[in-house]
């Protein structure tokens, strides 16, 4: 029988707290979410003030990451250029995204699920979704 790690809702939560805590710092309003490694939801924040249109944003780039295991940004990288790698109906399913801002979470050798922000530019997005990936990770 294989054990399979994942994210608990108190490491989920504390995530989702400190980047929650670090845009507010930065004087911003952004989309949080936090999931297992099916990209299923743990956590979720909608901070006041953030785009409507970053809530499915959010979730989409969460499952993105946890599903392929990989950053949302890399998967975008490749649709805009096809010849490096596919275009994005290769997925199958419309939830996939190519936007920065979805991390996968790695621990033991393995992801456990994933962290992603929404609302703001790439790079913060990024930046506010290592945050949390970090403290989830240990690394």
């Amino acid at each position: 029988m294989k054990t399979v790690q994942m994210i608990d809702y108190s490491e989920a939560r504390q995530a989702m707290d400190a980047i929650v805590e670090k845009a507010l710092q930065m004087q911003k309003a952004a989309v949080v979410a936090v999931a297992d490694s099916h990209g299923d939801l743990i956590c979720f924040a909608r901070m006041d003030g953030a785009p409507v249109s970053s809530i499915r944003i959010a979730m989409n780039k969460v499952w993105t990451a946890a599903r392929e295991r990989k950053p949302t940004k890399e998967i975008g990288e490749k649709v805009k250029h096809p010849e490096k790698g596919h275009d994005i109906a290769y997925y199958g399913d419309p939830k996939y995204v190519g936007w920065g801002g979805g991390i996968p979470v790695w621990k033991n050798g393995e992801v456990i699920g994933a962290v992603a922000v929404s609302g703001l530019s790439s790079n913060e997005d990024i930046t506010l979704a290592m945050l949390g990936v970090e403290l989830i990770s240990g690394a």
